[in-house]
């Protein structure tokens, strides 16, 4: 099986194919494998030409953003971000993306308010369309808390429940990160159930291999991807996260959970 190293270069450098457009994606996606020297991979192609705009994220930069999450979660060591690269395709400049093959298993559900199980995590109550009281709940899963640290880091503004993707190996990646890395605060996610909890260990030495990259080459990397201010926004989030040592909480600020949710 190749190593990450190995797919990157694949996702790069190999014939890119399109099998069909995913109709369902709010920007131009296309499913297709890359081949090289005998080795297919099935991925995923966002052209940037394809992006539909939005209003406080400049045109043309989403492909770019997604490069830039992957970079990051790769130098925090979280490892949470399929392997991504940006190149040349049919459509133009895209970023192409190793697909991730997902199993049924539920992390974010919708469940009767009397419903709550153990292990899982109230984040919101709402109605059903009969007008039933429902909760949106996440699991309380350590994999899932890493995203969500990760997400705080990033400043993701659509942690969907379809973002997040458990594989069959056992490991949760996130996708869609085209709208991360705004200056200013815009977090939406629906992993808000560890809002006010301290940091765990591991979170912090993340924090710290991040802050430490990024006084080295994972800056000039970021360059190519994000403006400068986005870039120091970026540090200064990591270095807030860190100092505070918790996990924010919603405010009034900004809509705290993407809609719709998944």
């Amino acid at each position: 099986m190749a190593g990450e190293a190995d797919v990157e270069e694949i996702l790069l450098r190999g014939s890119l194919e399109l099998q069909g457009r995913l109709v369902d994606a709010s920007n131009a996606s296309f499913l297709g494998t890359v081949e090289l020297s005998g080795v297919s991979l099935t991925c995923i192609y966002k052209p940037v030409a394809g992006e539909r705009p939005l209003w406080d994220f400049p045109h043309g930069t989403l492909a770019g953003r997604e490069l830039a999450a992957r970079l990051v979660s790769e130098a925090g060591g979280w490892s949470l971000v399929p392997p991504t690269v940006v190149r040349d395709g049919r459509f133009g400049t895209g970023m192409v993306q190793r697909w991730i093959d997902v199993t049924d298993e539920s992390f974010i559900d919708v469940v009767a308010t009397d419903g709550l199980e153990p292990g899982w995590m109230p984040i919101l109550e709402a109605e059903d369309h009969k007008g039933d009281p429902v909760l949106l709940v996440h699991r309380d899963d350590p994999r899932l808390r890493s995203m969500a640290v990760f997400d705080v880091v990033v400043n993701n503004a659509d942690r969907k429940g379809g973002h997040v993707l458990p594989d069959p190996a056992g490991s949760i990646w996130g996708c869609d990160h085209g709208v991360c890395f705004h200056n200013d605060p815009k977090l939406r996610t629906v992993l808000w159930g560890w809002g006010g909890e301290s940091l765990r260990e591991a979170d912090l030495e993340a924090l710290d291999r991040l802050e430490d990259a990024l006084a080295g080459r994972l800056r000039s990397r970021l360059e190519a991807c994000l403006a400068a201010g986005e870039i120091e926004a970026l540090a200064v989030r990591a270095r807030r996260l860190r100092r505070e040592a918790a996990m924010p909480s919603p405010d009034e600020s900004w809509p705290a959970i993407p809609w719709p949710a998944f």
